[in-house]
């Protein structure tokens, strides 16, 4: 029973595509946020550098570099630190604290770290808890050649990275709904709604192929969508003419069928008749019934392959190895009465595995053909290769008509010479590729025609003995 087409939903390949839309956005934010959380964590810590520096600046006014409690006091604060040193290059060295100096947790070198460890140390901060004392050393952004350390708590520095990671997520999420929204809409315009429409003309036609009204929609794009539509349209067009044709075929050959069943019962009585007439004492009757057999002959000949032709279902092939040399050899010996010359050159030690009666048939088919075309010699020469057996078929008659060569293997139309029907090339082609090999014509001129047959080794179809 046909399925149904079923209406685009979490399924569906537009869905898949937004839901992958989004993944992929949101993993190409997490891929920048981690460089981008270790930026901020740096710029946090080189603005508390800045801060720290110029909160000594403070000391230098002074005439003995040193200031009140309270004012102290202030300028860490301001700082936002609870320790503040600094060196010169001339190495004065400054320092603001109010009381000892505090028990350092962890000490963060800027002069050492690298991004790799920048990204390192952001993770760690934003997985730290409670408040650590930081022991930042690192360049005064004022002036590279003065050493800014300042000790700072951990604390602020998280909340101000969770905020920033949270206006992150937030942009993140926008960005991502607004990138899948406009990849959506532009794949469901330029991919899913046109695989769609091939999709639904696909399962209209295998429901019913003659219903011309339900051909895909061609559009005039020139991509990959175009190309499959196009490609569509002429495939069922074809495969629509294909039908039709096998429909009359087959209602012609039923027709012929019973056509031929009454012939051949009229033929037979003519054939009596002409009997008869071969008996009578008028020398003109006996002069002209020969004639009459022949053509009477022919034409039950003509009915008896024609109702075979029909009648044969696919070829059934019943494998047995045996000498490709014997073989050919008995085919010339049956046909020892039509030949003028048979010569064969296939080495014994050719061994096939295929169905004797078969070949015995397609080589039968090629020899009888070219001694009616007016061959006088046939020559068979046979070699094994590494994957096949081929086999040339070549003789010296008057060569193939262009018109014959266009329709060899199409029934009742490949024919060579006059009342022949074309079903034996028809019918060894039919056979060949029941063995899975081929046959075709190689070459065809005034010197002669050369048939090649190829059958493949896979399997042990052949094989070469010693």
């Amino acid at each position: 029973m046909a399925s149904k087409f079923s209406l685009p939903g979490a399924t569906s390949l537009s869905a898949r595509l937004l839901v992958l839309t989004v993944f992929f956005v949101m993993v190409s934010e997490v891929l920048i946020f981690a460089p981008s959380i270790a930026r901020f964590r740096l710029t946090y810590l080189q603005e508390r550098l800045a801060a720290a520096h110029l909160a000594v600046l403070a000391l230098e006014a002074t005439p003995n570099h040193m200031v009140s409690d309270d004012l102290e006091r202030e300028l860490l604060n301001t700082a936002g630190a609870a320790l503040i040193g600094l060196k010169k290059p001339n190495g004065i060295k400054l320092m603001l604290a109010i009381d000892e100096p505090p028990r350092v947790d962890l000490t963060v070198n800027l002069y050492e770290t690298g991004p790799l460890g920048l990204i390192r140390d952001a993770l760690a901060t934003l997985a730290s808890k409670g408040n650590r004392l930081m022991r930042v050393l690192g360049p005064s952004p004022k002036n590279p050649e003065i050493m800014v350390e300042a000790v700072i708590g951990e604390a602020p520095l998280r909340t101000a990275m969770l905020e920033y990671a949270n206006r992150i997520l937030g942009l993140s999420i926008v960005i991502s709904l607004i990138t899948a929204a406009l990849v959506y809409v532009s794949l469901q315009w330029l991919m899913v709604r046109p695989m769609r429409r091939i999709t639904q003309s696909m399962i209209a036609f295998r429901e019913d192929p003659e219903d011309t009204s339900r051909s895909v929609s061609q559009s005039t794009r020139t991509d990959e969508i175009g190309i499959a539509e196009r490609e569509l349209a002429g495939m069922q067009s074809r495969l629509r003419a294909a039908l039709h044709q096998k429909t009359h075929l087959a209602a012609l050959g039923s027709a012929m069928s019973k056509i031929n069943h009454d012939l051949r019962g009229i033929l037979a009585t003519a054939r009596l008749v002409s009997d008869r007439l071969a008996a009578s004492g008028d020398p003109e009757v006996r002069r002209v019934t020969p004639v009459l057999l022949g053509a009477i002959d022919r034409a039950v000949d003509l009915c008896t392959k024609t109702l075979a032709f029909a009648q044969e279902g696919p070829a059934s092939v019943n494998r047995a190895r045996f000498a490709l040399a014997t073989l050919i050899e008995e085919v010339g010996a049956s046909l020892e009465a039509e030949t003028g010359g048979w010569l064969v050159d296939v080495p014994q030690s050719i061994i096939v595995f295929a169905d004797r009666d078969q070949l015995y048939r397609v080589f039968m088919n090629l020899a009888r053909n070219a001694f009616q075309a007016g061959a006088s010699r046939m020559v068979i020469r046979a070699e094994a290769e590494a994957d096949r057996v081929i086999i040339d078929f070549t003789d010296n008659g008057p060569g193939l008509p262009p018109r014959a060569r266009e329709l060899l293997f199409q029934p009742f139309a490949g024919s060579a010479r006059p009342g022949g029907t074309g079903l034996g090339l028809a019918i060894s082609r039919e056979l060949m590729h029941a063995h899975g090999g081929e046959i075709e014509l190689a070459s065809s001129d005034a010197e002669g025609t050369r048939f090649r047959l190829t059958l493949p080794m896979r399997g042990g179809v052949a094989q070469r003995v010693a």
